[in-house]
């Protein structure tokens, strides 16, 4: 995966409401947009259909950052796709969801992230960048989606694939998509926790 360096330089034009949106934050480009949106912290969003309620609420999440740059794209006519992913998530790729899933007895755990697409490069403006943690570089599943899809489309898609993953014996037990689901919203409780620590 790469970070927001990756997008281009492309000058950012009146063009529509994100657009004006990061104009009136002084964003002249569309590289200088993904940084300022990698800078907000982790969060989930009061309401993620809103295209800009992670300028407003100055946080977001995989879903919503990645959303609000691809629509920010589509205004700009720059050919960047956003991307529906399911990664196998443990505490190397994901830190702060290990002692959860080890509670649970699992080694990782399926998750859903968004992130673009430009080119052959996967670009991601949310994951923190340490020497330590492992990078994300094989998803079970991939899907170019539309920013409108990822509330209750990128969540059947999520548990759709868990419901496979259970069948096929990877999970521990005697699971069901209710228990794993509220192993995975454990995972991201932690998450959130420590993006406001």
């Amino acid at each position: 995966m790469y970070s927001w360096e990756e997008l281009p330089l492309c000058r950012l034009k009146p063009s529509g409401v994100v657009s004006t949106a990061f104009l009136n934050l002084a964003t002249s480009d569309l590289r200088a947009a993904g940084r300022q949106v990698c800078e907000l912290r982790y969060g989930r969003n009061s309401n993620p259909d809103d295209p800009l309620t992670v300028l407003t609420e100055q946080r977001g999440t995989c879903s919503t950052k990645h959303a609000l740059l691809r629509r920010l794209a589509i205004e700009q006519r720059i050919d960047l796709v956003l991307m529906l992913g399911i990664y196998e998530m443990n505490e190397r790729n994901t830190p702060g969801v290990g002692a959860i899933l080890e509670r649970h007895r699992l080694k990782a755990l399926p998750e859903a992230h968004c992130y673009l697409r430009l080119g052959n490069k996967r670009i991601d403006v949310t994951r923190q960048r340490a020497s330590d943690l492992e990078p994300i570089s094989y998803f079970l599943h991939e899907e170019e989606i539309a920013p409108n899809q990822i509330t209750l489309y990128k969540i059947d898609v999520h548990k759709t694939f868990l419901q496979h993953w259970m069948a096929e014996g990877r999970g521990e037990g005697e699971m069901t998509l209710a228990s794993t689901w509220a192993i995975r919203e454990e995972c991201i409780a932690a998450l959130s926790l420590q993006a406001i620590s």
